[in-house]
């Protein structure tokens, strides 16, 4: 591994509130000096960040590789790449492939093909039962062993409820995390939410109740079990409220947001764009104000990109019939920082894409859990470089990822996004370094 200096940067880590000029030093894998670097360090390389934020490499919580099964859609050489661009460099894969990760081998076989790559860390989710059929569970213990960091159902909700409650005692015996998105089945078929814009258009509505319901259920087991749950991608104020109330109870529970939540609601829905048809969908501005101010008081944890690769035939179809789902692996940097030009602060905006999302995750990622997200002297040298002052517009061909569909394409959304990613690494090897203009 190459002795690397990073020099001229101004050095940001939400985790130890360092807001400073200095320089990182890498060797070995690892952050040998921050601020200050001794004068015998010799580097084999040297990184000029003038005018740049050195900050942690991102984590996001949800990332879909599209690998296996589905690699007309993604490869996980492209995505893994679009991480690597867009400054993540650790990321967590739910369980929906085909065939899903309900098997040791399917899951070590994706962590090696993600190691021989050497762009991000992967941490992969098993399913919580076979074939994520919600009716025979998985065997955890195997799955652990093999690198499963939690278990999940992704998008398809269990519909019995004693499979569920057994789920959860079961996770809890080896101290597993469940993850869970809190959807009702029987409500959460439509494709919009419900309210005046679906009604306008004519378009099948999801209720919050579709939530909120879900959630009930989800804290009554968590309390009868003891488990510790993750919510994924909440999306009404609602379901906040109850996060909030049930965070307050001491109930060991997390949750996250998306991008698309974060910055988008119904409205954005326009004349039935099918960027725009997104899971969750997209709610109001109450939602999403909620949302925002969740993630900014620590009721919400993390924010993730909720990045799912699509075929371009699969968004070029009538609002209804189009797959739900939007590239966002190289927009969660830019949109987390937009979100926190609008209030929380740099520090916040890069604490929901890094450290908080290694508290998320916790004791499942093993040693990596003391030093990942955050900069230490002697941690994993995980790293994004950014330039803070430039602003650019999100061009879907420009997208290293096989699926181009953004809702935040500048031809939808008029928005240009706040930071360029420069360089990352990840445990001290350059995954990614911009072209010099």
């Amino acid at each position: 591994m190459d002795r690397i200096l990073i020099s001229g940067g101004r050095i940001v880590d939400p985790a130890s509130g360092r807001d400073a000029p200095g320089e990182v030093a890498v060797a070995g894998g690892r952050i040998v000096a921050l601020g200050a670097v001794p004068a015998d360090f010799r580097p084999d390389r040297r990184i000029d960040a003038t005018g740049c934020i050195v900050a942690p490499g991102l984590v996001d919580l949800a990332a879909r590789l599209r690998e296996p099964g589905m690699e007309h859609e993604g490869l996980l050489e492209s995505e893994l790449a679009a991480a690597a661009a867009g400054g993540v460099t650790s990321l967590v894969c739910p369980p929906d492939t085909d065939p899903p990760l309900d098997e040791p081998g399917l899951v070590e076989m994706l962590k090696f093909r993600a190691r021989k790559l050497s762009r991000c860390r992967l941490f992969p989710l098993g399913a919580l039962t076979r074939g994520l059929a919600g009716e025979v569970l998985t065997e955890v213990a195997e799955l652990t062993e093999a690198g499963c960091v939690g278990f999940s159902q992704a998008d398809v909700p269990i519909t019995n409820t004693q499979v569920l409650m057994r789920a959860l005692q079961y996770a809890a015996t080896f101290g597993s995390t469940v993850w869970l998105r809190p959807q009702d089945r029987w409500l959460g078929g439509g494709v919009a939410a419900s309210g005046p814009v679906a009604t306008r258009l004519g378009l099948t509505g999801v209720p919050v109740a579709a939530e909120t319901i879900a959630l009930h259920t989800i804290f009554e087991l968590v309390r009868a079990t003891g488990a510790r749950v993750h919510l994924c991608r909440l999306s009404s104020a609602a379901g906040v409220a109850l996060l909030r109330a049930a965070k307050a109870e001491g109930l060991p529970v997390t949750a996250d947001v998306s991008i698309n939540s974060l910055h988008l609601t119904d409205i954005d829905i326009g004349y039935f764009n099918p960027a725009m048809r997104l899971v969750p969908p997209l709610r109001g501005q109450r939602d999403r104000d909620a949302l925002a101010a969740a993630l900014a008081d620590g009721t919400i944890d993390a924010l993730v990109s909720d990045h799912m690769p699509l075929d371009v035939d699969e968004k070029t179809l009538p609002f209804g019939e189009a797959a739900p789902g939007a590239s966002g692996l190289e927009l969660l940097l830019g949109l987390a920082l937009a979100w926190g030009e609008r209030g929380p602060g740099l520090a916040r905006a890069l604490e929901v894409v890094t450290r908080g999302p290694v508290r998320v995750l916790g004791s499942a990622i093993g040693s990596l859990a003391a030093s990942a997200g955050a900069l230490v002297e002697g941690g994993v040298a995980d790293l994004c470089i950014f330039d803070p002052a430039v602003r650019w517009p999100v061009t879907p061909a420009a997208l290293r990822s096989q699926g181009k569909s953004t809702p935040f394409a500048f031809e939808h959304s008029g928005m240009e996004l706040p930071g360029r990613v420069r360089a990352t690494l990840v445990a001290g090897t350059v995954a990614f370094e911009a072209a010099v203009a």
